[in-house]
């Protein structure tokens, strides 16, 4: 497999090898002992599969007391993941980075705990699955304004995104809890 670190510290593209023909494809897209010796990890307790129409936009998303790290990849279709990292302690403190995931591409992004998660379904419809290092709790989720001009992401974004209510109910990065 080929990883690339992005621009902000700990995160990573990771591309798996593939092997296919004219019959179709095949490709480990989870390895516990390749995805260990880049960091990933420690150990995931959690899968979840999203499905979202073109326009849709979710985030950005974490926990504070219970943080995920989430292992990305797109399974049909195509977005735009954006990570913000949230550790005070990082040298890349309140920096975002965004990379295409595709059915296509079958890249996938490892999100570091510690770091707000969203995206944006550029394709008429994606698929998304990713592995959770911690559950879900729902009493611990904060959102970052998706669109907070202190951020300036760059979403690509045609027309207004369609956005849930706690997503129009995020909070700037300024006023948000962040981790140590």
């Amino acid at each position: 497999m080929r990883t690339e670190s992005l621009m902000v510290a700990d995160a990573l593209l990771i591309t798996p090898d593939l092997h296919g023909d004219q019959r179709g494809f095949f490709y480990e897209s989870w390895r516990q002992d390749q995805y260990a010796l880049l960091g990933v990890g420690p150990e995931f307790v959690q899968d979840n599969h999203s499905r979202s129409s073109r326009g849709v936009l979710r985030g950005l998303h974490y926990q504070l007391n219970a943080p995920q790290g989430k292992l990305v990849r797109t399974l049909v279709g195509e977005i735009y993941d954006v990570i913000v990292d949230l550790r005070r302690s990082s040298p890349t403190f309140k920096q975002w980075v965004g990379v295409t995931l595709s059915s296509d591409n079958r890249d996938q992004l490892w999100v570091p705990p510690g770091f707000a998660h969203g995206f944006q379904v550029i394709s008429e419809v994606a698929e998304i699955a990713y592995k959770c290092t911690e559950y879900y709790a729902p009493n611990d989720e904060h959102t970052l304004l998706w669109n907070d001009p202190d951020l300036a992401i760059d979403w690509r974004v045609i027309g207004e995104p369609k956005l849930s209510g706690k997503d129009r109910q995020g909070v700037s990065l300024n006023a948000a809890p962040t981790y140590r």
